[in-house]
């Protein structure tokens, strides 16, 4: 296994009690207590995922956020005040793949970390012929960059972003609900009033309506989920 693990959370005790749990199963930690030097440390040491607190001195964790964005695609797990649910709303829609409110048990953030990074790392069976791309209806997704290509124009997608919009492309014309969206894109079941789907959902829909052609290629089917239009 052995992933690597950067923890931004400027509790030092807390920062001390993952990095041993997580160290027990064999994860190499990374720790800061604050987020100032946040990007230049994804950009110097390459981390696999990040541990993102939200409540931080000098620098919130939504800036730091925005801060990663900005060079690297790295998977994100947002550490929230528990019931805060307009942190993770906000951490969603400036990139974030996962939250997992605190307090919380060391297992099921070592549950959501595997997921993320199975998800990061998984390629879809269709792509075996070519896994480096997929391509629906005139869009491209590049596996290898993280990309969806309209048009010929790239945007770099997140990757709770681009874990959904395989899941759309491998399976096109085809209702999802989001308990399905849920279990293939993030690997986690749906729970009620959770907003992560509908958030990315809202992120893809906003970067296709920029390209009229492709403006409705994801539909809502009220009382169902969503489906995204082959073409």
């Amino acid at each position: 296994m052995n992933e690597s693990i950067l923890i931004i959370d400027d509790d030092e005790k807390l920062r001390r009690v993952l990095r041993e749990y997580l160290e027990e199963y064999g994860h190499s930690v990374l720790e800061l207590p604050d987020g100032t030097s946040a990007a230049e440390t994804v950009r110097r040491q390459a981390p696999d995922i990040v541990l993102l607190d939200v409540m931080m001195p000098k620098v919130d964790g939504f800036d730091v956020l925005r801060s990663i964005r900005s060079v690297s695609g790295i998977p994100v797990i947002m550490l929230t005040a528990k019931g805060e649910d307009s942190d993770r709303i906000v951490g969603l829609e400036l990139g974030a793949d996962d939250y997992i409110p605190k307090p919380f048990n060391p297992r099921e953030l070592l549950a959501r970390i595997r997921a993320v990074l199975r998800r990061a790392s998984d390629r879809p069976a269709e792509q075996e012929a070519n896994p480096d791309i997929l391509e629906a209806g005139g869009l491209i997704l590049d596996t290898a960059r993280q990309s969806l290509i309209v048009d010929d124009k790239a945007h770099d997608l997140s990757s709770a972003e681009f874990n959904l919009m395989s899941v759309f492309m491998n399976n096109p014309d085809i209702v999802l609900s989001r308990d399905k969206l849920m279990n293939m894109a993030w690997g986690r079941d749906y729970e009620a009033y959770d907003r992560t789907i509908d958030v990315h959902v809202s992120k893809l829909r906003n970067l296709l309506k920029t390209y009229p052609a492709h403006a409705q290629r994801i539909r809502t089917v009220w009382g169902s989920g969503y489906k995204f239009l082959a073409g």
